[in-house]
């Protein structure tokens, strides 16, 4: 069953008289369960393609589904709705609070879920996810009590705090370490496989991209190649 489905998207911003199209014509599905690598250079467009598929923005032309529902008509509070409660943004600044502790920047997402969520179920909610990442001992530190990778651990967390369907990463390993990086990659490896979720990550690097099962490059605003890894090809004729 496909999670999303782009048909013949387009997006072009206008620049005082000059129209510039960025994305022309993206047409894909992406699997619910998949693991997917969004590739491409800087200024390919794959910044404006995430920013689509994250309902952050709108395409100019075509349609986008996200499980059976066409959204890129929704009104922009449609879309925020839709953002909240089916979509976990990791970013690869962390972007957490600096003075609120690991256990409340996961939580704060709650704030926003469609469906009220109680101060006890949200910090039951949110410390087992700190505990599942490995920093169930670090739930009163703030950002700056923590390592890059610890916080990226925390992010990770509170994407996951509403439950979503696909959690979209846009360079989750750039502020990393090498050791570190691989570390965070295992945990999306291991969300998808153990829970089935939807990852999308969204980078330049070739080391990332080798984690997804699938990846799709993107240049000059088109899809250039969209393949299964050589790994699954493999599995799949063994």
């Amino acid at each position: 069953m496909a999670l999303l489905e782009l048909k013949d998207v387009s997006k072009t911003y206008r620049t005082g008289d000059l129209d510039l199209p960025v994305l022309k014509g993206v047409t894909c599905r992406i699997e619910q369960g998949d693991l997917v690598a969004l590739m491409g250079a800087s200024g390919s467009g794959k910044t404006t393609l995430m920013n689509i598929l994250g309902c952050l923005d709108r395409p100019t032309r075509g349609e986008y589904w996200f499980e059976g529902q066409e959204v890129s008509r929704l009104s922009n509070d449609g879309r925020a709705h839709l953002r909240n409660s089916k979509i976990g943004f990791v970013f690869q600044s962390f972007n957490l609070l600096a003075r609120t502790n690991a256990l409340d920047n996961v939580r704060m997402p709650l704030a926003y879920a469609p469906h009220e969520v109680g101060e006890r179920e949200g910090r039951e909610r949110a410390t087992k996810l700190l505990e599942r990442v490995g920093l169930g001992d670090r739930l009163d530190h703030v950002p700056s009590r923590l390592s890059g990778g610890q916080q990226q651990r925390v992010a990770i967390a509170r994407a996951l705090v509403n439950q979503p369907s696909l959690l979209l990463a846009d360079e989750p390993t750039g502020n990393l370490d090498s050791h570190t990086s691989a570390e965070v990659l295992r945990m999306f490896q291991e969300l998808n496989r153990t829970d089935g979720l939807t990852v999308l990550l969204v980078t330049h690097d070739p080391e990332v991209a080798r984690v997804a099962r699938r990846t799709i490059r993107i240049k000059d605003g088109a899809i250039a190649d969209d393949g299964r890894s050589e790994a699954v090809i493999a599995a799949a004729h063994a």
